[in-house]
């Protein structure tokens, strides 16, 4: 077994930690992996990690979402709210990718996700063969939910 360890500057904003040699933070991680050999350099063997680290945020925002417990009795039915709480997973994080390209929403965790977008107060309107969102003039977060929603309509209809 061998322990790599990396030293890299924090990204912008992250609060310096009094272990932070130099204002460097040092990440470590163990493998077993033998050295040399394809899928074996140095640079693979991170790409690896930091794939396994992302999996571990979506099983993170998942048991916020819901899978934390288990609250029905029955398995079949426990099964059910399983892949409830997988849809919303995946709505989530493909409703981040492609409606808020570019801001900083797009790395927000399903708790403030609930706080600040998903709990807007609005009323559906259907006039004239159409929906409309009013949205609150003033709620501090209903520009950034109307700008996703924009962005949304404007991807073309699958099919």
């Amino acid at each position: 077994m061998r322990v790599i360890i990396r030293r890299e500057r924090p990204h912008p904003g992250a609060q310096p930690r009094l272990t932070d040699p130099d204002g460097h933070r040092l990440t470590a991680f163990a493998t077993n992996t033998a050295p040399g050999g394809p899928g074996r350099q140095l640079a693979d063997l991170e790409l690896r990690h930091r794939r396994r680290a992302r999996a571990e945020d979506r099983i993170r925002c998942a048991k916020d979402t819901g899978l934390r417990n288990l609250p029905l009795h029955e398995l079949d039915q426990n099964r059910i709210w399983c892949a409830i709480v997988a849809l919303a997973c995946e709505l989530t994080a493909w409703a981040q990718m492609l409606a808020l390209p570019g801001h900083s929403a797009r790395r927000w965790e399903p708790k403030r996700l609930r706080l600040r977008i998903f709990s807007l107060a609005a009323r559906i309107a259907r006039s004239g063969r159409r929906t409309v969102l009013h949205l609150p003039a003033h709620a501090p977060w209903g520009g950034l939910l109307a700008h996703a929603i924009t962005t949304l309509r404007g991807f073309a209809a699958p099919g």
